[in-house]
């Protein structure tokens, strides 16, 4: 404890503070309640995300680092929000405010933003939002620069490792993150499958992950919602960055229009060959890699504000992404000879185009609309080759050597080898178009209410051709001697499965809210309604679900505003229903045992939220502890028929969820010296699915189920040219399965036909769940070094880093169980662990210019 506060006192030594008096410019009135927020500024200045609302005389106090400017966002209800930047001199500024959308200001320039409902902000029991320096000290680092990297920094998310951007939302099952981009739903916003996001942190203004009782404004999710702002042009300015890294170069040029607004294009590709080459030397695996992976993608924006009441905005982007493997490889390994061929091939190209109009009829009236389209196309190739000689065990041969069955009939053992060939393939084209609109109406009525009102509608497209070969193992066969009794085996088939989807649905929803605030903001809350509904058609199917109605209802409380030690104590708590579609929903046919109309059900959940936000001496601490339940949630079963060769996927909608706990974060919200913030999340998740014919069919723990979550993200700033950031990250085992023996087991041989052909022996080995049982802890160490150098107008910036993450990757204690060769018993050396995270340290450098 007196080590904290020796660094609380000494972050106050170093910094001054400023008032800000915020009035209305034509009366010459203070306005109490205005919410002046700090965004974030230049390299080595505040935090962004501190907000203080003003007193009864327009004042709020905020501590400043000295010599530093900070950029202050200060909005009132029916007045048009301003932006200031804090001069690196004097202590009291007063900012004007007109309804009609001018502003007036004394001792500085004032910059006038229209206001944007949906805008990203941090509210206790709602969401958590990041931008400015926050977002560009923890995504702008090593070998991808990622917005999720920053994201999974944040309280509530799970860990992932380092290259997998889909992270449980406090127990939420990974895939059911929904990302919006400027209000426009991104079907799939990832890299490589899933391994990073499409959201380059250069072409994002700020991020908000929305994971407790969030807005009806939104829908399609039942775990978390990432609201993407993305980076508008400068209305006065030319400005230029020029980024160039070990793995990555990026470009964004912005071109003002007439000082009503903009147009901005940005560009990135990465080139991974020298740290493949350089992996090489330490990760045999990586000798495999015939096209090192790669991403590739631009974007294009523009904003034009045509009247104080009028704005127009648009945005573009497309990226690609590919990886390639191959080997060609001989192995003799315990008696087996081996000899495999291997080739694989993955391409996606994706991309959209949205534009929307923000159109201020009255100073208290806003509608937005927007319109926008986008499409998906994933190529997957991917080949094995495989013939080897395996020797028969000695157990194996006393049972069925020079043995007759009558079935199989005329296949016998007689030598103490055999031999077996095996070709798969799987060649995958997935293409997905969708087109969205949405227009959304806000409407100050006074005395402090807000009235909202909005409908959305989402129609895609979905087309999937697929042409698969594999080798199908499936059990319910009998050995049956001559001389003896049948004994159990398994079939070996080889499958060839062609598959061709068409399918289209839309998405339509509806909601209506009223917002309340108290003078001073003392109380608020919030009340609306979604209704939610999906029509679903293929070739000779329609489906439909049954309209669900999604209450919400928040309420807020300042109980204390600059009162003994605490700058502000605020106190929400929340409730509501939330509903989803799963992904794979979009690949039903007729054949997979039809559902009928509203047999189609979509994922549910109840969620409650309790929380409290305390600010004192320039941090800020929240802690919330939340409860969701988790109803009619989709999962698929395969079910396989040995007679006829084929699969079959059953869908059922009959799953449950029942997950609580709670989440803490600890942020220094500006500081001339250091800044940054600890996270702590505890979370208990069980699910069930009924009808499942395995352990799942009882409660049990998820795969990607964490108890406990721990980031630290801390900025040292010794210097203006000198900032150290450092990353640290703790998580808990996730489960393990209990591994049994290895036993072998006989296996007949099918043809093409279904004829018996040979009789080979197999080793498998029967895991069986167990809630006590998880693998070791992980964790993360990423330190980033920049240099900084500004030109003397201050319009010029430049940064030199050195980055080094994952360094603690061979410290992690991944106790998963290990893997065993299916044709000779034997155990693999070391662990079998599921993670994307790489098991060596990853140094990078880069450079950064702007203008």
């Amino acid at each position: 404890m007196p080590f904290i506060l020796f660094f609380i006192l000494a972050c106050n030594l170093y910094a001054r503070d400023i008032t800000i008096i915020v009035e209305d410019v034509e009366l010459d009135m203070p306005l109490e309640g205005a919410i002046v927020r700090v965004e974030g500024g230049e390299s080595g200045g505040a935090s962004g995300g501190a907000e203080k609302a003003t007193d009864e005389n327009g004042r709020a106090v905020f501590a400043v680092p000295d010599n530093r400017q900070m950029r202050l966002q200060i909005a009132y209800p029916g007045y048009e929000n301003a932006i200031f930047i804090t001069p690196p001199v004097g202590t009291t500024f007063t900012v004007g405010l007109r309804l009609s959308g001018g502003a007036g200001l004394e001792n500085r320039e004032l910059v006038i933003e229209a206001q944007r409902p949906g805008a990203s902000e941090t509210k206790t029991g709602r969401s958590v939002a990041i931008s400015g320096d926050d977002l560009a000290r923890t995504a702008e680092i090593g070998i991808i620069e990622d917005v999720m990297t920053s994201i999974k920094l944040l309280p509530g998310v799970g860990y992932t490792g380092m290259f997998n951007a889909m992270p449980s939302i406090r127990g939420g099952e990974p895939g059911d993150l929904t990302a919006v981009f400027d209000g426009f739903y991104i079907e799939n916003p990832y890299h490589w499958g899933g391994g990073v996001s499409i959201f380059d942190p250069r072409m994002v203004q700020s991020a908000q992950l929305s994971h407790g009782v969030f807005s009806v404004r939104y829908g399609h999710t039942i775990s978390g919602l990432l609201e993407i702002t993305g980076r508008k042009p400068e209305p006065s300015d030319v400005e230029l960055e020029l980024g160039l890294s070990s793995s990555a170069a990026n470009l964004n040029v912005s071109y003002p229009l007439f000082g009503r607004g903009g147009v901005m294009i940005m560009g990135k590709a990465t080139y991974w060959d020298p740290f493949v080459s350089l992996a090489k030397l330490a990760v045999d695996e990586v000798n495999y890699i015939k096209i090192a992976p790669y991403i590739r993608s631009a974007g294009f924006g523009a904003n034009y504000r045509f009247t104080q009441n009028l704005e127009w905005t648009m945005f573009g982007f497309i990226g690609g992404d590919g990886a390639g493997a191959f080997y060609n490889n001989p192995l003799e390994y315990n008696g087996m000879v081996m000899h495999t061929n291997f080739d694989f091939e993955w391409f996606n190209l994706q991309g959209f185009l949205i534009t929307g109009i923000t159109f201020n009829p009255k100073p208290n009236m806003a509608l937005k609309a927007s319109l926008g389209g986008g499409f998906l196309r994933t190529n997957l190739h991917g080949f094995i080759d495989y013939d080897l000689t395996v020797p028969y065990s000695d157990e194996f041969l006393d049972l069925f050597k020079d043995k007759t069955f009558s079935y199989p009939s005329g296949v016998s053992i007689t030598g103490e080898t055999y031999a077996i060939d095996t070709t798969m393939f799987a060649d995958m084209v997935n293409t997905t178009a969708n087109y969205q609109a949405r227009a959304d109406y806000d409407w100050d009525v006074g005395k402090g209410f807000l009235f909202a009102a909005g409908v959305q509608g989402l129609y895609a497209r979905y087309k999937l051709e697929e042409h698969d070969q594999a080798v199908l193992e499936s059990s319910g066969a009998f050995l049956t001697p001559v001389a003896g009794a049948p004994i159990s085996a398994y079939y070996n088939m080889p499958y060839t499965y062609n598959n061709s989807i068409a399918n289209q649905s839309l998405a339509s929803s509806a909601y209506t809210l009223l917002e309340y605030a108290s003078p001073g903001k003392r109380f608020g809350g919030e009340l609306g309604v979604r209704l939610d509904h999906l029509f679903f058609t293929g070739k000779d199917f329609t489906l439909q679900t049954l309209p669900v109605i999604n209450p919400r209802l928040n309420l807020d409380w300042n109980i204390a505003r600059d009162t003994g030690v605490f700058d502000g104590v605020t106190a929400t708590i929340g409730s509501g229903l939330f509903s989803s579609i799963t992904d794979n929903i979009s690949s039903i046919q007729s054949g997979d045992g039809f559902y009928g109309d509203f047999g189609l059900k979509q994922n549910r959940s109840w969620t409650s939220i309790a929380g409290i936000k305390l600010d004192f001496f320039g941090f800020s601490l929240n802690v919330e502890g939340y409860y969701k339940y988790v109803f009619d949630r989709a999962y698929s079963r395969l079910a396989t028929d040995s007679a006829s060769q084929t699969i079959a996927i059953e869908r059922k909608f009959d799953g449950e969820g029942r997950i609580w706990g709670f989440d803490l974060m600890l942020q220094k919200t500006s500081s001339r010296y250091w800044d940054g913030w600890i996270s702590y999340s505890f979370n208990w998740a069980r699910y069930r699915n009924p009808s499942s014919a395995t352990y799942t069919a009882d409660w049990f723990y998820p795969t990607f189920h964490r108890f406990h979550n721990l980031n630290l993200v801390l900025n040292i700033k010794p210097f203006r040219f000198l900032n150290v950031a450092t990353r640290f990250g703790f998580a808990s085992g996730a489960p393990k399965m209990v591994a049994g023996e290895i036993d072998w087991y006989p296996v007949i041989v099918l043809d093409e036909k279904g004829t018996p052909v040979d009789i080979i022996q197999k080793y498998k080995r029967e895991n069986f769940y167990s809630d006590t049982e998880r693998d070791g802890f992980a964790l993360t160490w990423d330190v980033k070094v920049s240099f900084f150098a500004y030109s003397r107008s201050g319009r010029g910036q430049m940064e030199v880093y050195i980055a080094v993450e994952n360094i603690l990757a061979t410290l992690e204690t991944r106790r998963r169980n290990t893997s065993f060769n299916q044709y000779t018993g034997k155990e693999d050396q070391g662990s079998n662990a599921a993670s994307y995270q790489l098991p060596i340290p990853m140094p990078s450098i880069g450079f950064r210019w702007t203008y």
